[in-house]
């Protein structure tokens, strides 16, 4: 059955995008590059800048003419591919930074934003390519602009692979180094995953997975502003008439990305894949997770009741949006990145928001501690302890959880990390001092729980 909007459904979406930031934030094509793989680094680097540049080359110009016909802003168009860990398993040479640099040319060349799939998937245990890539991450995310790089070490099947947990620290940490100069930028493109997705059109832990097709168009759609503005005009109604306009104002969002999707696929000749309804923040005033929980009655984001308020949020989006497309997918839900929210930033500089509060609001929102800034000096053992409670929190609960973290090079806490464009800037936070050493040394894997047994 079509979906028709009739006068005043078509006055609010118009009003939406003029007035309350709503945009589709990215269209991502996804590309399979296994048919890149070659012994020789050099010549698999020359297959991968030849396919994408072949494959994406009028996504960029697709995207800007449904902007215009449409009127609808589309903020960013990417690339994702298949794990270079993956395609790059045949390569003899120790380092893989070539691919990387052929990656960001590519990007380049066809005008995307980001291009991510320098990853690797170690939930289990590694492979050659998987330790030659991981080893490739900090020179890679330094030499370019464009690439992101990500790595999943755990999943709710496998358990957590405290090997991998381990090393990512020492990565991290060496990628903040590698790009002290921009305070420790690289991180910014550097994900860790636990229960990684297939589909995510986000980055930067986008890549496409082994069991998507050839191409596909995923489209990513964010809309906080205008769940703001709805939640503002039900002030002091019950919890059930929160979470109803939520999903009404999620269900609308989720159309227009639909929309977008599907005509963008037309276009482009390639399979539609999913929509991914996220409220992804940005450092625009207006546009914040924070302040839609802060209109639900909290007086700070952070305080008593914020996890509570961010579980009601994430659940009414996905019910709206399955309720709008067969194909939602990804991540789905609230983000709650600091650097990108500018209501979150208030409340860090508040002393309201500490990194122990996030990781509580972890368990219910769609990925994890992300664009948190912590001071320079944090030692690679505590970065990798940080990981593995998120790590444990996404196994435990069977949801994807990330971390984003920036070991700001000469920053200490209260300090401020600059990183420009849709990164925003992120106030630095403290961490504890208790060593965490002992317990990243022990190394091996983290079991999987019981639930993971299930077939």
């Amino acid at each position: 059955m079509s979906y028709l909007m009739n006068t005043d459904e078509i006055l609010q979406t118009i009003r939406m995008i003029d007035q309350q930031h709503l945009d589709v934030r990215t269209i991502t094509l996804g590309l399979d590059l296994l048919d890149c793989a070659d012994e020789s680094a050099a010549r698999c680097a020359g297959k991968v800048y030849d396919k994408i540049c072949r494959r994406a080359e009028t996504l960029v110009a697709t995207g800007e003419s449904i902007e215009r016909e449409f009127g609808i802003p589309i903020v960013n168009k990417r690339v994702s591919v298949t794990p270079i860990a993956l395609v790059a398993a045949a390569c003899r040479d120790e380092s893989l930074t070539e691919i990387a640099l052929k990656m960001d040319a590519a990007a380049k060349a066809v005008g995307v934003n980001f291009i991510g799939g320098f990853s690797a998937l170690v939930h289990k245990g590694y492979s050659d390519g998987d330790r030659r890539l991981i080893a490739s991450i900090p020179e890679a995310l330094a030499a370019t602009e464009r690439v992101c790089a990500s790595v999943n070490v755990g999943s709710t099947r496998s358990g957590i692979n405290m090997d991998a947990v381990a090393r990512m620290g020492r990565v991290i940490k060496q990628t903040a180094q590698r790009t002290a100069e921009n305070d420790g930028l690289g991180c910014a493109k550097l994900v860790v995953f636990c229960n990684a997705v297939e589909d995510n059109p986000f980055m930067a832990g986008a890549f496409h997975g082994v069991g998507e097709a050839e191409c596909a168009v995923n489209v990513g759609v964010s809309g906080p502003g205008v769940v703001y503005e709805a939640l503002r005009e039900c002030a002091g109604a019950p919890f059930d008439v929160v979470a109803e306009t939520i999903k009404r104002t999620a269900f609308k969002v989720t159309r227009m990305g639909q929309l977008v999707a599907q005509e963008a696929s037309r276009r482009l000749g390639v399979p539609f894949g999913i929509v991914d309804l996220s409220l992804a923040p940005t450092p625009v005033k207006g546009d914040s997770v924070a302040r839609i929980l802060e209109a639900m009655g909290l007086e700070v984001c952070g305080t008593h009741g914020t996890t509570a308020a961010l579980a009601l949020l994430n659940d009414a989006v996905k019910k709206g949006g399955v309720m709008a497309s067969s194909h939602v997918g990804g991540l789905s839900g609230a983000f709650i990145p600091v650097s990108e929210d500018e209501g979150m930033i208030a409340a860090v500089r508040e002393g309201t928001l500490c990194i122990d509060k996030l990781e509580a609001m972890t368990c219910v929102c769609s990925v994890g501690l992300d664009m948190i800034a912590v001071p320079g000096e944090t030692s690679a053992e505590t970065l990798s302890a940080i990981l593995a409670d998120e790590a444990a929190i996404g196994m435990i609960n069977n949801k994807t959880t990330a971390v984003r973290l920036i070991p700001a090079p000469g920053k200490k806490a209260g300090d401020t990390v600059e990183i420009g464009g849709l990164f925003g800037s992120a106030p630095v936070m403290d961490v504890h001092a208790a060593s965490s050493a002992d317990f990243i040394a022990r190394g091996g894997r983290i079991p999987a729980p019981l639930h993971a047994l299930r077939n």
